[in-house]
């Protein structure tokens, strides 16, 4: 575990307060409390065996589960964690393609993008991204994937469902050891419309900071063990 802080400094600027138990303070109780649920089951598996990965849920891999992944092996990073502790992943029940509102939403918080010239996200076709949080990290791939794919661990992850339509319908998620339901409300609604920019940057920062949460506190917990 690393001692220091080392994700770029726009991206602490997007978050704001960044001491976590600061950032928990803020949540709503039911928030606290499917924070805490996260928080759990993962020191449980850190217990037994790391890396613990962490593979988040939505139907189509294309807003949600990415905001996820991104944010949570970020704030990981932020506290500390390295990948030899907690890698994130990401999936759907289908393939589509991460939305290119997703990706402008993380470059305006921060993130550094690449992505291939060629490609071309206007077409929905699905482009692999690469965000940078840090120097000192390798980025993290964002593309649309089925949540067992071979990018992603097919056994001993825990599933953190992150949309209700993919949490009800898919009643077993093959390989996974633990299943927490943390629900968000998908930014698609806005798509196309006056609110649409605003709304994207609400939930990226509503899953980054709750992903703040989840890792500072695991951080803290590592410290004393």
């Amino acid at each position: 575990m690393n001692s220091q802080p080392l994700v770029r400094e726009p991206i602490r600027a997007f978050v704001g307060e960044t001491d976590w138990r600061r950032v928990k303070e803020s949540l709503s109780p039911e928030r606290r409390e499917v924070v805490d649920e996260l928080t759990k089951v993962v020191e449980t598996r850190l217990h037994e065996s790391r890396p613990v990965m962490l593979t988040f849920i939505c139907t189509h891999n294309s807003r949600r589960s990415q905001f996820a992944q991104v944010w949570a092996q970020t704030a990981a990073a932020h506290f500390g964690l390295t990948r030899d502790d907690v890698v994130c992943f990401s999936g759907g029940t289908e393939a589509t393609a991460c939305n290119p509102r997703t990706i402008a939403s993380l470059r305006r918080a921060g993130f550094v993008v690449s992505r291939d010239e060629d490609a071309r996200p206007e077409t929905g076709e699905n482009v692999f991204y690469d965000l940078s949080f840090s120097d000192s990290h390798p980025p993290v791939m964002c593309f649309s994937k089925v949540y067992d794919e071979a990018h992603n661990p097919k056994s001993k992850y825990i599933a953190v469902m992150c949309c209700d339509h993919a949490d009800e319908n898919c009643p077993v998620v093959r390989g996974a050891t633990d299943r927490v339901a943390m629900l968000y409300v998908d930014p698609k609604a806005s798509d196309g419309t006056e609110k649409e920019t605003a709304t994207y940057d609400e939930r990226s920062l509503q899953i980054a900071k709750e992903m703040w949460v989840v890792m500072g506190a695991l951080a803290e917990r590592m410290k004393t063990q």
